[in-house]
C-alpha cells in the first residue's frame, strides 16, 4: 500500500478535513552508475574543496549565492532554516476556480489527496466525499498553498470521481512569456483558406478517443532490451540512426498527402502501440476525410465533444 508522504487536514472557511498526501506517479526511468571504460571500476563524486584538492565534509559545507563576477553570499544551514517556512499541518484554501482558467504549463507534481487512514473516525471519511462530491456538482478546483519539506507551495485541489487531486504550481514568475522569450513565433496566420481547411480536416481525420494504455516509452522497453541482451553474452550491431525527414516545401501539398494517408489507418505515434497486445483491444481507427475536390465519398468524422473543440482550437497551425 502507498504510504503518507503528509498528513493534515484540508482547510476552507471553518471547515477541516483530515487528509493525508500520497504521490500519484512514479519515475520508470533506467539509471546507471558510472564506471571507468574498460574496467570494473565504479567512479565516485566527492565534495573537494577546489584550491587544495581535499574532500570536505558535508557538515563543513556551506552555500553560496552567485552574485556574478566573483562575488558570492555565504549562508550556513542554520541561517536558511531561520527563513524556512517551518512544517505545515493545513492545506489552506484561498479561492475556487474553474481549471479551465489554469494553463497547463503551471502544472508542476501531482499528488493524490485521501483521508489519512480507512476507518479512523472523527467523521473525516464523510466530510472528504463530502467535499469531493460538492467539487464535482460545482466544477470547481480549489487553489491552496501548504508546505512540504521545508518548501511552499501554490497548489490546484481538483476533484475526481474517485478522488481528490492536488496538483502543485509553478508561481507566475517561474514560467516564461514564449512572446518575450522566442523571437520565432509568428504572429498571426499567412496560410490560405484551403490551408487551413486542409489542416483542420488533417486534425479532424486524426482525432480519436484518449487512451493512455496505447503509448508506452518505446525508448525505455528498447533500453531494457539492450541490457537483457548485454547480460546474455550477445554481440550487439549498432544500427546507424535514420536521417531526420525533409523540411516542409509545399504545406498544401504536404497536408493533403498527410490527410490522404491518414484514410483507413490507426494513429501512429512513436509512442502508441501498433497492435492490440497492449491494451487487450485494437487501437482506435482514424477517421476517414474528404478531400475538396476528390469524387470518392468518405465517412463524416466523428463529431467531437465540446472539451476537444476548445482543446483543438486552441492549437494554431504553425
Amino acid at each position: 500500500m502507498a504510504r503518507a508522504v503528509w498528513t493534515g487536514s484540508l482547510s476552507f472557511g471553518l471547515v477541516n478535513v483530515p487528509v493525508a498526501l500520497f504521490t500519484a506517479t512514479e519515475e520508470k526511468s533506467i539509471h546507471f552508475n558510472q564506471f571507468q571504460a574498460g574496467t570494473s571500476d565504479r567512479v565516485r563524486n566527492k565534495r573537494v574543496n577546489e584550491r587544495t584538492g581535499e574532500e570536505v565534509p558535508y557538515q563543513d559545507i556551506a552555500k553560496g549565492y552567485d552574485l556574478g563576477g566573483g562575488e558570492f553570499v555565504l549562508l550556513s544551514p542554520d541561517e536558511i532554516a531561520s527563513v524556512a517556512p517551518g512544517r505545515s499541518k493545513t492545506i489552506d484554501v484561498s479561492a475556487f476556480v474553474d481549471l479551465a482558467e489554469i494553463d497547463p504549463v503551471y502544472f508542476d507534481r501531482t499528488y493524490y489527496l485521501a483521508p489519512p487512514a480507512k476507518g479512523a473516525g472523527s467523521g473525516g471519511e464523510r466530510a472528504y466525499a463530502l467535499l469531493r462530491e460538492a467539487m464535482l456538482r460545482a466544477n470547481k478546483v480549489a487553489l491552496a498553498t501548504f508546505v512540504l519539506r521545508e518548501k511552499q507551495y501554490l497548489v490546484a485541489v481538483r476533484p475526481r470521481a474517485d478522488v481528490l487531486v492536488v496538483e502543485t504550481l509553478l508561481y507566475a514568475d517561474e514560467v516564461r512569456n514564449p512572446v518575450t522569450e522566442i523571437d520565432s513565433l509568428p504572429v498571426g496566420t499567412d496560410g490560405s483558406p484551403r490551408e487551413l481547411e486542409m489542416a483542420t480536416m488533417l486534425i479532424d481525420s486524426m482525432t480519436t478517443e484518449w487512451d493512455p494504455e496505447q503509448f508506452h516509452d518505446t525508448y525505455r522497453e528498447r533500453l531494457e532490451e539492450l541490457i537483457e541482451q548485454k547480460r546474455s553474452g550477445a554481440t550487439l550491431a549498432v544500427e546507424p540512426q535514420e536521417p531526420e525527414g525533409a523540411p516542409v516545401v509545399d504545406l498544401l501539398q504536404a497536408l493533403e498527402a498527410s490527410l490522404r494517408a491518414t484514410r483507413g489507418q490507426a494513429p501512429s505515434s512513436s509512442g502508441a502501440s501498433r497492435s492490440s497486445s497492449s491494451s487487450g483491444r485494437p487501437a482506435a481507427a482514424k477517421k476517414a476525410a474528404k478531400l475538396p475536390g476528390d469524387g470518392k465519398k468518405a465517412a463524416p468524422a466523428k463529431k467531437r465533444a465540446p472539451q476537444k473543440r476548445a482543446a483543438t482550437a486552441r492549437r494554431k497551425a504553425s
